[in-house]
């Protein structure tokens, strides 16, 4: 074993999940890309004002052993353009227009990086999981309420991508393929395969990726629909699952802030 410490490379980063129901946090370790102690979960508050949820988040950092200069990387359910909330999905409307990042470091005294919930997760499919050592365009696609999109380039996050809204047929592209509506309108898998099908491919035909990623809970039944596909790229399931948005936003404060 070597003593020697990299400064540019901490070992552990702290990761937080914030959702409209839970705010999630684990510490990670950076080599493995796992979970260095147990997840801890506190219901969000409601409302969930920034001080509120700021609160909480400190809550589930303080409740852990760590250095002091451990950074946080936070997981937000919107566009965040340099640390600020543009939007807000499932959260208070109040975050709109807030800095996320000084919002959680006011609470907490740490160096903080806010991400996109979906850029997160799909970070940690590129360093840890499905995309692992993959080179040029991987397209990171989660499929819950929403649909959610990561475009990561040769290792590198390209923000806020938010090509679930793309417009295909004069739909609001998860509008008719997210998987809520699969449940909602009672569609069977290849009823749903044939909606995946058309945005799947009107995505391809504008980014040309190499690699097409998977992820929300319904990636674990991928066998179901996945081989239903007849699309150029190849396509597999995401990894890392409900771990995925605090060790990719870990992994992407200890890239800000090692």
């Amino acid at each position: 074993m070597s003593d020697h410490k990299h400064k540019k490379s901490p070992e552990t980063a702290f990761g937080i999940d914030i959702g409209g129901s839970g705010i999630k946090g684990a510490p990670v370790s950076l080599a493995e890309g796992e979970f260095a102690a147990d997840r801890l979960r506190i219901p969000t508050p409601q409302p969930s004002t920034p001080d509120a949820v700021a609160e909480t988040v400190a809550k589930v950092v303080n409740s852990f052993d760590l250095g002091k200069d451990v950074p946080i990387g936070v997981t937000f359910p919107a566009v965040i353009l340099h640390g600020v909330a543009q939007s807000a999905a499932n959260v208070d409307k109040s975050w709109i227009g807030t800095n996320v990042e000084k919002a959680v470091h006011d609470a907490t005294g740490r160096k903080v990086l806010a991400v996109n919930d979906a850029d997160a997760a799909g970070y940690a499919e590129v360093v840890y999981g499905a995309a692992k050592g993959v080179q040029g365009v991987v397209m990171v696609v989660t499929l819950g309420t929403g649909i959610g999109s990561a475009l990561i380039v040769d290792g590198h996050l390209v923000p806020n991508t938010e090509l679930g809204h793309l417009e295909i047929d004069g739909y609001d592209a998860e509008s008719r393929a997210a998987e809520s509506v699969r449940d909602r309108e009672g569609l069977d898998w290849a009823q749903w395969a044939e909606r995946l099908q058309r945005y799947f491919t009107v995505v391809e035909n504008l980014f040309w990726p190499d690699l097409f990623v998977v992820g929300g809970g319904v990636s674990k039944h991928h066998k179901d629909f996945l081989p239903l596909l007849d699309i150029r790229t190849k396509i597999v399931p995401a990894e890392l699952r409900n771990a995925a948005g605090i060790v990719g936003a870990a992994a992407l404060a200890a890239q800000a802030h090692g």
